[in-house]
């Protein structure tokens, strides 16, 4: 790939603050850049102007922007909050208020970390993400409990490998089967983290966070150079005590020079809004300062720009405008307890012995799911048809375990959804 002179001076703030950093990126990562003219520089040159001819976008006479009525009347934000293009690197209002929320989040985050640029959500925000770090044959080391999605993401979409440790142990998390896998083999390491998991439902507890975060300091310390996805999509859920209540980009962003931590994250299940398609990607490393920052920014809405254009505009001042309203930290308060209602309706209901005849949960204790690992006798496919034909409920099945979604089942329903799943398995069992 020729790199281009606007990449290049990218490249060279990046090396100059942590060459580290640069090694980590791939060829397409080191390739891309924010342009700094053309189109864009040009017509910001000329916003101002009295006659502004340079945007791709049809302007009223009066200046607003030029809508169709039909769509105009059911939205209540002024025009152009919504109907406008904004920037690659997303809303800047927008962006500065995720990033005090997430030190609000976070209290224990402490280091300098970037503003976090605006995504088409959290897949393209992972698939940016893969853009920026993902070789072809590149190892990505991830918990073999992972969302489907990311062979798509990672494999499909970059040519990079899945290369998966146990998930559980001792109905805790495999600490030990992680540091196996990130300290085999050479080159560079691409680290997924996922809490709480999709599919399990399952966080770290304070403990198992602390020794995740001393696997990957004693790795950095013998000189791995490592990248830290953490896709916390689910960020938030967490119904027990003793469970990390922050994201561990609290911990890792300031853990190591080696080490960068790259924050994925957004408001589609913290702030139930799945349809407004936004989310965020944040940098974190010790010692990082506004150069490497700006420049990864830069690049990140580069690769942006060069996919989507920009994230939607009427979805991020839908946001802003929540965050700025006072009744927002209460109401979502409201929702928080009815999922966790929900999720101890499950630990209620599976204190009875008798499903284990048949199916045993995984350890849960956050998210929107939990998983149930299938009497290996079970057929799960034929268990799946019976309960969606017979019992008219649906679940996920992956192999012989199953995965329930609780947060999308009323309270009232789950004593009857973990007995259809009962009886189910005992009509497939028996014949």
């Amino acid at each position: 790939m020729v790199i281009s002179h606007q990449a290049k001076i990218l490249n060279d703030l990046i090396k100059n603050a942590n060459q580290g950093v640069y090694d980590l990126l791939s060829v397409k990562g080191k390739g891309i850049y924010f342009p700094s003219g053309g189109i864009l520089a040009q017509a910001g040159e000329a916003k101002e102007k009295n006659i502004n001819a340079t945007i791709g976008q049809a302007i009223d006479d009066d200046g607003s922007p030029m809508r169709v009525k039909a769509i105009d009347k059911n939205i209540m934000l002024p025009p152009e909050d919504a109907f406008f293009y904004t920037s690659s690197f997303g809303k800047p209002e927008l962006r500065r208020k995720w990033k005090e929320l997430i030190l609000k989040k976070n209290p224990s985050l402490s280091s300098k970390i970037s503003i976090p640029v605006a995504t088409n959500a959290l897949t393209h925000a992972l698939s940016i993400a893969g853009y920026m770090f993902v070789d072809p044959k590149d190892r990505i080391i991830l918990a073999d409990k992972f969302w489907g999605n990311y062979k798509l993401i990672f494999t499909n979409g970059f040519s990079g490998i899945l290369d998966t440790f146990n998930t559980f142990k001792d109905n805790g998390f495999d600490t030990e089967a992680f540091s196996e896998v990130l300290l085999s083999g050479p080159g560079k390491k691409i680290v997924l983290l996922n809490f709480p998991n999709n599919p399990s439902g399952y966080t770290p507890t304070e403990k198992e966070a602390q020794k995740i975060i001393d696997i990957l300091k004693n790795a950095a310390d013998n000189g791995e150079k490592i990248v830290v996805l953490l896709d916390d999509a689910y960020f938030g859920l967490v119904y027990e005590e003793g469970i990390y209540t922050e994201s561990l980009f609290s911990k890792i962003a300031d853990l190591h020079k080696n080490i960068l931590a790259v924050k994925i994250d957004g408001p589609t299940k913290e702030d139930y809004v799945w349809g407004f398609r936004i989310g965020f990607i944040t940098f974190g490393i010790k010692k990082g300062n506004n150069e490497l920052y700006s420049a990864l920014e830069n690049k990140t809405a580069g690769a942006i720009r060069g996919n989507i254009s920009n994230a939607c505009h009427l979805s991020q001042s839908l946001l802003l405008e929540a965050y700025n309203n006072p009744k927002y930290d209460r109401q979502k308060k409201q929702n928080y307890v009815v999922l966790k209602s929900r999720y101890e309706k499950v630990k209620e209901v599976l204190k009875n012995q008798k499903y284990t005849e048949y199916f045993r949960s995984l350890p849960y204790n956050s998210g929107y799911f939990m998983c149930v690992k299938i009497n290996e006798n079970i057929d799960a496919e034929k268990l799946r048809r019976v309960l969606l034909e017979k019992y008219s409920t649906g679940i996920i099945v992956m192999g012989n375990i199953a995965r329930i979604a609780y947060s999308a089942v009323s309270k009232e329903k789950i004593q009857d959804l973990f007995s259809n799943l009962f009886k189910a398995c005992k009509e497939v069992m028996e014949g």
